[in-house]
């Protein structure tokens, strides 16, 4: 049995944002040379998720597919964007402290509670299994990766483990 990693950066928007990151996967998959396996796509940041979503050809007019558009819509009800500190428990004064003084970042930066919330409800990983080396997505499916920490601009790791034959 072999196992294959290899990972894919990308730099994300300052608002909540969808990648499709399909076409990445497929070519990693395919260069692994397993052609019956799985493949695990993984986010490391607590902020995104990844998911399997079908392709949706409309699109809003900041470009946001309307299917991931109404995810947000639906997340905006459920957990409510963080506008100022306080709304939620997290981040208490301590984190807050600790991320300005240690990790020399902005008090701001810590108002996305919302996003941590949506990821662990999201998950941060998608498994696919690879048939005859291709993933098996469905007619209509497309892997997309999220970032919904709307705080700021960052740079994102995108891993991809494969494990087969």
């Amino acid at each position: 049995m072999a196992v294959y990693h290899e990972f894919f950066k990308m730099q994300t928007d300052p608002r909540p944002s969808f990648y499709d990151v399909t076409d990445q996967v497929k070519a990693i998959v395919s260069r692994s040379g397993v052609k019956e396996g799985i493949a695990v796509v993984f986010s490391q940041h607590t902020t995104c998720s990844l998911m399997i979503q079908e392709e949706s050809h409309d699109t809003t007019l900041n470009g946001t597919k309307f299917i991931l558009q109404d995810l947000l819509n639906v997340f905006d009800g459920l957990i409510p964007k963080c506008q100022h500190e306080g709304q939620y428990l997290h981040p208490g004064p301590k984190h807050v402290q600790y991320a300005v003084e240690e990790l020399n970042e902005s008090p701001a930066w810590a108002l996305n509670t919302d996003a941590h919330l949506r990821s662990s409800l999201m998950g941060r990983s998608e498994t696919v299994p690879i048939l005859a080396g291709k993933l098996e997505l469905g007619e209509f499916g497309q892997i997309y990766f999220i970032d919904f920490d709307g705080v700021r601009s960052r740079e994102r790791t995108v891993r991809v483990q494969i494990i087969g034959e």
